[in-house]
């Protein structure tokens, strides 16, 4: 009797001034949470998830409550940080680092009703999803503006951990610039950490002592290119734009738009209607983006970058394709045959350096 008399005097209120009815209680804000591998600067890697954990604040107002721990080192402390956000009631939290996987995995055995975002891991769960970018693309279109752009012939690349994913990006940047640069050679550095400053700034200078006029990079700080801006050289920035540091160095910027992404997660756990999924999206969906040239590059140089950028978006460009000849690494192997282009899976699993690269793998 009380439910049906509840109903009825729900019904009235439909028909009535609102303020004749009692307010109704707002839902409460989604708590979303973001673990940030370095700290939280104005560029790079975890600048650039910032800037999407902003972008869902203003795509929803009022509709979530965005947190963010920075300076979070990879293990157990971000074990710790992640099962701390859980208990404090995010219902939705996002773990940007490759470090990060097993220690959210392990979180969220615990945690059922959290979602998880791996940024960078590959490995899912019934509350766990995986998504990642296709950087590679960005830094194919990087080496062939390096490839225009050098002198020397010489780049040099300062690495962080030899994992699929940084190799993906030496191996396309290579590609990109021995397409217009058939001799260019690639020196690589790998520093076995992602965030050193003192660390990445010595490569960069090492790398330019030994030749390279242009220099890229896989680590989080702005180091090397404000070692390329003492130098006078150039230099690739990577995640964010970086000519506020470079000014003078900055060859281009491949930027990696998190934004649409994690407004589309949060929105889908508001509408009840999040599912475990497997995205790597690339210049196509609008995850990678090359632009912001430095005033040192020539029109026609911007020009030849962004129509390849429009080839690629269009799928008529494939990096880690062979199209007149084959592809080998720098050990003299065929790693892609003529006429043939590496599957996801291939490129998924990479470990091979291509031929042009001075270097080997660290283990």
């Amino acid at each position: 009797m009380y439910k049906n008399l509840a109903a009825a005097f729900a019904a009235a209120c439909l028909l009535l001034s609102p303020l004749a009815c009692p307010a109704q209680p707002a839902a409460a804000p989604l708590k979303i949470g973001f673990v940030y591998v370095t700290p939280l600067g104005d560029a790079g890697w975890v600048h650039q998830h910032d800037q999407g954990r902003r972008a869902v604040e203003a795509a929803l107002p009022g509709r979530v409550q965005t947190t963010y721990v920075e300076n979070v080192a990879e293990g157990p402390d971000a074990e710790r940080v992640i099962r701390d956000l859980a208990r404090q009631g995010h219902r939705l939290i996002f773990t940007p680092s490759f470090g990060y996987m097993e220690p959210t995995l392990k979180v969220a055995r615990e945690f059922p009703e959290v979602k998880f975002e791996s940024v960078t891991g590959y490995q899912r769960a019934a509350n766990v999803a995986t998504v990642n970018a296709r950087y590679y693309e960005g830094r194919y279109l990087a080496g062939i503006a390096a490839g225009r752009m050098t002198k020397s012939g010489t780049a040099g690349y300062v690495a962080g951990f030899p994992i699929p994913e940084v190799l993906q990006g030496i191996n396309a940047f290579t590609l990109g610039m021995r397409s217009v640069n058939p001799q260019a050679q690639v020196k690589v550095l790998w520093l076995n950490t992602w965030f050193d400053p003192a660390l990445e700034h010595d490569a960069a200078m090492r790398l330019m002592d030994q030749g390279a006029d242009v220099l890229a990079f896989h680590t989080g700080s702005t180091a090397v290119m404000r070692a390329a801006q003492e130098r006078g050289r150039l230099a690739v920035a990577y995640h964010s734009d970086m000519r506020r540091v470079a000014p003078d160095a900055q060859l281009l910027a491949i930027t990696h738009q998190w934004g649409t992404y994690d407004t589309e997660r949060a929105r889908a756990v508001l509408e009840g209607r999040w599912q475990s999924t497997d995205t790597w999206g690339g210049v196509k969906e609008g995850m990678i983006r090359v632009g912001d040239f430095g005033p040192r590059v020539p029109e026609a140089v911007r020009r030849e970058v962004l129509a390849r950028q429009q080839d690629i978006a269009a799928g008529r460009l494939k990096p880690f394709a062979a199209a007149g000849a084959d592809v080998r690494d720098n050990e003299g192997r065929v790693a892609i045959a003529r006429g043939a282009a590496l599957d996801d899976g291939r490129i998924l699993k990479m470990d091979w350096l291509a031929e042009g690269v001075q270097g080997r793998i660290s283990r």
